[in-house]
């Protein structure tokens, strides 16, 4: 993977096909791998036309492993989404984010409007203006001995996943407990580009998709029938809506 620096952060990154950009930013213990060409979303989005360039987070993939707290801030996170723009050459772009990648597409549509073209939250409803994020439990189970010490059953499954995506534990707990931020009803109505969001019926950790489009002038939600968190990723209702949500916005 090529990778950039963004201060004394190296950031990895993929940029496949051609067209319109759209920068993708995946979720907490994924890579953009995991997240984006694993589920087919890199070969369906370069077939519809498009270049699709997808960064691996701080902390996680081929990117630098940090392991203070405060290096993982939703704004601090954003912010590499931002040089990763400058570092192509990319003036404004579409951005799509699952989870933790939706709330730092929030972030980041809030901190450089002008960047944005259009935003799709995936795996994130109202919990961007409700909770904290990721529940502490997520971080107590990254530093756990081993899985089967992990007794909670949310966090069991996020340690089950950051160890089938070979991450670095200590780096991932340290994320949860630094990126745990929301945005307030305020915050969020002051966002402008077109917005989708995408959660799936079953997902128990988004919040309501249409709770947070309430919020969002002029923002749609989209609910992906029967996924769950993990599930809603690859899914064809999920890929459907939103190349015709890039159409519609072009």
């Amino acid at each position: 993977m090529p990778s950039f620096h963004h201060g004394d952060v190296e950031i990895a990154y993929i940029d496949e096909g051609g067209g319109e950009p759209i920068v993708l930013v995946h979720g907490f213990a994924s890579t953009a791998a995991v997240n984006w060409v694993h589920p087919g979303w890199v070969a369906t989005l370069t077939r519809a036309g498009r270049r699709a360039i997808a960064l691996d987070n701080r902390g996680h993939g081929a990117s630098a492993k940090l392991y203070d707290p405060a290096a993982y801030h939703s704004a601090v996170m954003a912010e590499d989404v931002r040089a990763l723009l400058d570092h192509l050459g990319i003036q404004r772009g579409d951005v799509m984010g699952y989870s933790m990648g939706a709330r730092i597409a929030a972030f980041l549509a809030l901190a450089h409007p002008e960047r944005v073209q259009s935003l799709i939250f995936g795996g994130l409803g109202s919990r961007l203006v409700e909770g904290v994020g990721l529940p502490p439990a997520i971080a107590d189970a990254m530093e756990a001995p081993t899985l089967a010490d992990v007794q909670d059953s949310f966090g069991r499954t996020f340690r089950a996943f950051a160890e089938q995506t070979g991450s670095d534990l200590r780096a991932l707990a340290a994320c949860v407990r630094g990126s745990r931020q929301t945005l307030s009803r305020d915050e969020v109505a002051t966002i402008r580009a077109p917005t989708l969001i995408a959660v799936g019926t079953k997902d128990f950790v988004a919040g309501s998709a249409s709770e947070l489009a309430a919020l969002i002038p002029g923002a749609r939600a989209l609910d992906i029938p029967g996924r769950d968190h993990m599930l809603a990723v690859g899914d064809k209702v999920f890929k459907a809506g939103v190349l015709e949500f890039l159409a519609a916005n072009a």
